[in-house]
């Protein structure tokens, strides 16, 4: 959980861009998952993907990284 900011709290003002920037740190920089986010955090999944499309943070596809060819046809 964010050291600062308790998790049942409605976060405004300057707490919210600290908290959103932490996100940004952790999603863009750490690649880390939304949800590993929200756990993190003690925050909803909702809430953290919200607050990151809001902040204009272009969102990785499901799923994560493909997976590469290992040369077997799967048919």
């Amino acid at each position: 959980m964010h050291p600062i900011i308790a998790k049942v709290v409605h976060v405004t003002g300057d707490a919210r861009t600290l908290l959103l920037a932490d996100f940004i740190d952790k999603y863009v920089a750490r690649t880390m998952s939304i949800r590993a986010i929200a756990a993190d955090s003690g925050r909803a999944y909702g809430t953290v993907h919200r607050m990151l499309t809001l902040a204009g943070v272009v969102l990785r596809s499901r799923g994560g990284k493909p997976r590469e060819r290992d040369g077997h046809d799967r048919g």
